[in-house]
């Protein structure tokens, strides 16, 4: 079962989370374009947006990725493999 989080930008409306990246913080995505990238970080004070390119994206996801490979989750590791394939393929 796959479980989508949205998430509502102030200035660029809805994002989708690609992945927990560890606990507090996860990648999200603009929804449509998928060009877009944040770093969601929840803190005590509430969430903050924290822009990154495409390539250190890309490069977190597949930090997770061997993360989820390494711990044996190879649900969790299927799934994230489809997000990474579409997402920058």
């Amino acid at each position: 079962m796959t479980i989508e989080t949205y998430l509502n930008h102030p200035t660029l409306g809805l994002l989708f989370r690609i992945c927990l990246l560890e606990e507090n913080r996860e990648l999200f995505a603009t929804l449509y374009a998928q060009r877009l990238f944040f770093l969601v970080i929840t803190e005590t004070a509430g969430i903050r947006f924290e822009p990154i390119g495409r390539t250190d994206a890309r490069l977190l996801v597949e930090g997770r990725l061997r993360e989820l490979r390494r711990t044996g989750q190879v649900q969790a590791y299927n799934q994230l493999q489809a997000i990474h394939k579409q997402t920058f393929a």
